[in-house]
């Protein structure tokens, strides 16, 4: 009894999708491939007419920004420091780094060595982006020195990694070039390696850079500069020299 009721329904159905191939157009069968979502909504409306649905099976990423996020975003352009002491700022970070909370996510346990290219591509964005491009109001500014300054160590004063901070290898780019000029204008201190400069002799007490001497007279055995005795050439360099140099030796 169950087979009967069954293959019953089966044949009731087979008609329908008849009906539903015989109402598609040979126009809408060449704009299948371009149009995928519309024959999918024309097919399910016909064998499901009951059906309600108001989400898109496919949706592209959209990039459209609220109209107090595109506020603030045009108000920290000029000034992009200002959003670094705001309350938006202090309520979503507090006093950590703005990559402190992120965290990538990629397959396995073990982190990939390299970030990825770049978080934006057209008007697509990435589902975990970085700390900059998550972020509108975070702008890369040479003279933005509080944001800057997360980025380098305290310690040894070199720029982190992108791996640690999980920035995107574009923004990193653009921190590494904006924190070099904050550095030359003088808005970032850098160590600079300390020489000791012990047992040298810099006054101008010496020879070399006090007044010339007098020529010796040409009979003389004196050398004009008396250090001159003292320099004594390698033998090994002197002896490349004249190996080099042989055929023009008298």
């Amino acid at each position: 009894m169950t087979n009967l009721v069954v293959k019953s329904k089966m044949a009731a159905f087979i008609p329908g999708i008849g009906k539903i191939l015989c109402r598609v157009s040979p126009l809408l069968l060449q704009n299948i491939r371009q149009n995928k979502r519309l024959f999918v909504r024309l097919w399910t409306k016909d064998v499901f007419p009951g059906m309600q649905y108001s989400v898109s099976l496919c949706t592209a990423a959209s990039l459209e920004i609220p109209s107090d996020a595109a506020e603030a975003s045009a108000r920290y352009k000029d000034s992009p420091w200002d959003y670094l002491e705001s309350e938006e700022y202090i309520a979503r970070y507090g006093n950590s780094p703005v990559w402190s909370d992120y965290r990538r996510n990629h397959k396995g346990g073990i982190p990939p060595q390299k970030t990825r290219k770049t978080c934006i591509r057209g008007d697509k964005i990435c589902g975990n982006p970085c700390p900059i491009c998550r972020d509108p109001n975070i702008i890369i500014h040479h003279q933005n020195v509080k944001l800057l300054q997360q980025f380098i160590s305290p310690y040894t004063g070199m720029v982190y990694d992108g791996t640690r901070t999980g920035v995107c290898e574009k923004q990193q780019k653009q921190l590494n070039k904006a924190i070099g000029a904050a550095r030359d204008h003088g808005l970032l201190a850098f160590q600079i390696p300390h020489v000791d400069f012990a047992g040298e002799d810099y006054s101008n007490s010496h020879d070399a850079v006090g007044l010339t001497p007098a020529p010796p007279t040409v009979n003389s055995s004196n050398p004009w500069y008396w250090w001159y005795d003292t320099i004594q050439p390698d033998e090994t360099e002197v002896a490349k020299v004249r190996k080099t140099y042989k055929a023009y030796l008298k």
